[in-house]
Parts: C-alpha cells; sequence; structure tokens
C-alpha cells in the first residue's frame, strides 16, 4: 500500500485526442501528467468488455497506476422500491466483475436519495441493502473488492459524511469516497471555505480517524474539484481555473502530508481533469 497519495483522474480529460480505445495510449496520457491513478466511469452501465479491461489494467500497471471503477448513477440503496434496491447489488456485482478484470479492488458508488422518505428511513434502507451487497460480493467470489459510498452534493441525497461513515461501519472493508467538492456544494460553500478550510479538513480527518480508527482513515478513497452551488447543493463541476467557486485545495495538501495519510484522490474537473490532477499531485509534491 502506497505511503504517499495517489493522484488520478476520473475518465479522460478533454486533451486526450485518441478515438479508438488504446489502453497503451491511456496509460501512457496518464503518466505523462506524473498521475498514479486512473477511474474508469461506468456512471451511464458497466459495458467495458473483460478482455480490454485486462488490457488497459497491464497496460497501467506497468506505470504503477491503480485502477477503481465508478459504478452506474443509478445505483439506489435507499429506494422506497425493493426490486430497485436489489438491482442496485447486481449493478455493484457487475462493478466488481469489471474492477477485477482491470486489476483493481475499488468501486465508487452513489448511495441513493431520500425522496419522499426522511434521512433517518433512507439510510436504514440502504444499510439494509449494503449488508446484502456485501454477502452479495462474498457470494460471488468478490470478497477482496472494496465497495465506497461516497458523500453526495445535493442536500436531498444520501451522503453527508456521518450517512457514509455509517454505511462503512457495516463491514470495515467498506471505505468511504469523501468527495470534497459534494460537501462543499451540499453546504452552500460554507464547510470549505476559503476563511475555514483547513480547519474544515483538520475536522473532517480527525472525524475519519475517530469513526474507522484504522487504515481506511489512511488510505481512504477521495473526489476533488470545484463545484458551483445553487440552494439544492451542486450545480456543477468547475476547473481550477474558475475560482468563483471552492473548495480550495491547498490547505487539504498540507493537511495530508502534515498527518502522512494517502488517500487516492481522483480530480473530476469538467474537461481539465488530468491537467488539475497534475496540480494536485505538483501541490503535494511542493510541501
Amino acid at each position: 500500500m502506497n505511503d504517499t497519495p495517489r493522484f488520478g483522474t476520473a475518465g479522460l480529460a478533454d486533451s486526450y485526442t485518441v478515438k479508438k480505445f488504446d489502453p497503451a495510449a491511456i496509460a501512457a496520457y496518464t503518466a505523462g501528467f506524473g498521475l498514479t491513478a486512473f477511474e474508469y466511469q461506468c456512471g451511464r452501465g458497466v459495458r467495458l468488455a473483460h478482455d480490454k479491461a485486462a488490457a488497459l489494467g497491464a497496460a497501467c500497471a506497468e506505470r504503477d497506476i491503480a485502477l477503481s471503477v465508478h459504478a452506474p448513477y443509478y445505483i439506489s440503496m435507499s429506494s422506497l422500491e425493493e426490486d430497485k434496491r436489489l438491482h442496485s447489488i447486481d449493478y455493484l456485482l457487475q462493478s466488481c466483475a469489471l474492477v477485477k478484470a482491470l486489476g483493481g479492488r475499488r468501486v465508487i458508488f452513489h448511495s441513493g436519495s431520500c425522496g419522499k422518505q426522511s434521512r433517518e428511513e433512507a439510510l436504514e434502507k440502504a444499510l439494509d441493502t449494503m449488508a446484502r451487497a456485501v454477502k452479495a460480493c462474498d457470494e460471488a467470489g468478490f470478497e477482496d473488492c472494496i465497495l465506497c459510498p461516497e458523500t453526495m452534493g445535493k442536500v436531498n441525497q444520501l451522503g453527508t459524511l456521518d450517512e457514509v461513515l455509517a454505511l462503512c461501519e457495516v463491514d470495515p472493508r467498506i471505505t468511504p469516497c469523501i468527495d470534497f467538492g459534494h460537501l462543499y456544494a451540499r453546504s452552500c460553500g460554507v464547510q470549505f471555505a476559503d476563511a475555514t478550510a483547513a480547519a474544515d479538513y483538520a475536522a473532517l480527518l480527525d472525524t475519519l480517524a475517530a469513526r474507522l480508527g484504522d487504515d481506511r482513515a489512511v488510505h481512504f478513497h477521495a473526489h476533488f474539484s470545484r463545484i458551483a452551488y445553487t440552494k439544492g447543493g451542486e450545480k456543477c463541476h468547475l476547473t481550477f481555473a474558475d475560482t468563483a467557486f471552492g473548495p480550495p485545495h491547498a490547505p487539504l495538501l498540507a493537511l495530508l502530508k502534515e498527518r502522512h495519510l494517502a488517500p487516492t484522490i481522483i480530480c473530476e474537473s469538467a474537461g481539465t481533469q488530468a491537467e488539475d490532477a497534475a496540480a494536485l499531485a505538483q501541490g503535494y509534491a511542493a510541501l
């Protein structure tokens, strides 16, 4: 396990221009920015053939690029409809099969929304689905896969820090995906505002250590981007050049270095994720 953070991208940035699926080109492009992580995007469905996944995994392994998978967006562990919750487990199993083909372990997913129920009721359903998902993964031979519930950006979505950590407490393998931009957006810019960012990041990292109490607080998964918001939370992802919205990254990088933490940080900037991930990696290296 790495003792320093890994930085990488969610999919390929706009500056990647190769049209066909080319594992060697993807690995070379990613490594060219000094990056050591890549999150394959399956938001609209798990569609990559496993032989192609194995080829991508091999090309990335040669360059020490760790691979993860973002599961389909339509997962809903908290749905009022049991059928949707059960299908969500199927989508996680498909994502686990793909991440294994890629040679990775981590599957990142959105746990759902509250809908027409209280947050407490939504979380209760999600906790039940999470336990079933862990059992299904074990039965399918995916016991070495790491499920990563993500903190979410819209106020009505399930995915506060507390809710994600509750899901992580279902099983010691479940590792949080802390999306700092999402937490900033759902707080309407209050959390991780420029003036308080260092203290807010420190408080979050303290919470991870206290609630998890193990290696997951050191090697957690993370997403980072600047995000515009409205009163309902997340509106859209931005680039690091769009400084009207936060959160700022420098205080977080300083704390990771100071505390010897080594998360995998995936940049989700809008079209400039490789360039902005490189800025994160360079910023950390300069400390």
